[in-house]
């Protein structure tokens, strides 16, 4: 893997339609989102969702809520009460069969929302008090039924190192979806691990190790398993955060394929940039684009084909956070 390389072909994200500027809200209105119309927009397919739209209500429509039981909450009108629940229910289980063979690599929900919500929805009991404990009906419907695929809400996105792991998860899912569709074998699984190492030991040693284990004895399992099992890990390990003192150990590790060409003041640059990174005082992107000049200078072939330096388009900014 060259480091300018990303996936062919559409990525595909299902996305609350109002975030794309669609006026489908309760009011008539919408809540157009410009970095992910803008910007991430460049990078991926959109697959626009309202489940309160496209479930048959009108829109404008009287404004919803979740009542009742936190774990099974029903969906009613809020001044009416009118109950909604089965009108919801039912269409949610043909939409989550029409959305199997569409190949999503994430969804973006829209937050607060008793359909689209994805954490800390009003849901109200039956004094009529509400407690944020709930989750839109269908988002935690496709929670259940596609749990790998990564969910986040726009709120959430505007949080930059949430925003950067959310996309990293989603580009990754779709490199290893590629890989398997060049086949499923045990050879192009260790490629894939390969060329993903730094990435996952950013997010910690203990799935690395993990992973690292059932990568060496992939012999061992039929493939189906070996992919299921690989999968799970892979993508409960993008959703650890990434510490920068972690971060900045994988950066000191591709250090040490290069050191030794190195003049001593480029050394000394370099531990001086990685540790103000670790001490939070400059952007991961600073190191990275040194280490990145340095790999292509020297053709060190081991990280050239590292994801770590590149895992995501560079117009969408996402290691420029302090």
């Amino acid at each position: 893997m060259n480091l300018n390389d990303f996936p062919d072909g559409p990525i595909r994200v299902l996305v609350s339609s109002c975030l794309l500027g669609e006026k489908v809200r309760y009011d008539g209105g919408h809540k157009r989102d410009p970095f992910l119309v803008e910007t991430l927009g460049r990078f991926v397919e959109y697959v626009p969702v309202c489940p309160e739209a496209e479930c048959g209500l009108p829109t404008p429509r009287e404004a919803m809520r979740l009542a009742g039981d936190p774990a099974h909450p029903r969906l009613v009108t809020v001044k009416t009460g009118v109950d909604h629940t089965g009108k919801m229910r039912s269409w949610i289980r043909r939409k989550l069969q029409d959305l199997e063979g569409l190949g999503l690599c994430a969804y973006i929900c829209k937050k607060d929302s008793p359909s689209s919500g994805m954490e800390r929805v009003k849901v109200y009991g039956k004094n009529g008090i509400p407690a944020k404990v709930g989750s839109g009906m269908f988002t935690k419907a496709f929670m259940d039924h596609f749990p790998l695929i990564p969910v986040e809400e726009e709120g959430r996105l505007q949080d930059p190192a949430l925003r950067e792991m959310f996309i990293e998860q989603m580009f990754t899912l779709r490199r290893l979806r590629d890989r398997i569709r060049q086949g499923k074998t045990r050879g192009n699984l260790v490629e894939f691990h390969t060329d993903h190492k730094l990435l996952i030991l950013a997010h910690g040693r203990t799935r690395y190790a993990e992973m690292g284990r059932l990568v060496a004895h992939a012999k061992e399992l039929p493939l189906e398993e070996l992919y299921r099992r690989y999968l799970h890990l892979l993508m409960v390990a993008l959703r650890l955060r990434i510490p920068p003192a972690k971060c900045a150990d994988v950066l000191m590790h591709m250090m040490g394929h290069f050191r030794q060409f190195l003049t001593s003041d480029e050394q000394q640059e370099l531990l001086e940039v990685i540790g103000r990174y670790g001490n939070r005082l400059i952007p991961l992107v600073v190191p990275v684009t040194l280490i990145r000049h340095y790999v292509r200078k020297y053709d060190v072939a081991c990280l050239k084909r590292q994801v770590f330096l590149n895992p995501h388009p560079v117009e969408l900014m996402l290691r420029n956070h302090g």
